[in-house]
């Protein structure tokens, strides 16, 4: 089991290198779109995966995931090649819905506020008082 830094810096360095892969090494245009958004390495580094997301509807998705599927091997070489290591972990690639469910809920979210603002055109738009909890908290600092 490595060290959590390690295992922290290993992974901030794979997402760095995977993303200027990506950038300027891919000759891909379907590369143009995608974002890496997270890299998780197992704790014994054999292996990892890097979490990314892509810009459009899901065609895009299934273009981006293809290309990645081709590339990987490539992106590999060119992250073994920064990382100090005896073995390099195998890396996977996992889409990230994450955005796209933030994106949802905001709207979702919104559309409650523009419903309560057509119930009760009254209401502001400021944020509910604090409960007490949270005012001793913030009469602490």
């Amino acid at each position: 089991m490595a060290n959590p830094r390690t295992i922290a810096r290993l992974e901030a360095r794979i997402k760095e290198r995977a993303a200027y892969c990506l950038q300027f090494e891919v000759n891909d245009p379907r590369a143009g779109f995608i974002t890496i958004t997270q890299v998780a390495l197992s704790s014994d580094l054999s292996s990892g995966k890097i979490h990314y997301s892509v810009l459009g509807d899901e065609a895009d998705r299934s273009k981006a995931a293809h290309m990645l599927k081709g590339a990987a091997g490539f992106i590999q070489r060119q992250v073994a090649r920064v990382l100090e290591m005896k073995r390099v972990p195998h890396l996977s690639w996992v889409y990230d819905d994450s955005i796209e469910k933030a994106a949802d809920l905001d709207l979702l979210i919104r559309e409650a506020r523009a419903r309560d603002k057509a119930i009760n055109p009254l209401a502001d738009d400021t944020p509910p008082p604090a409960s007490p909890g949270e005012r001793a908290a913030d009469s602490d600092s």
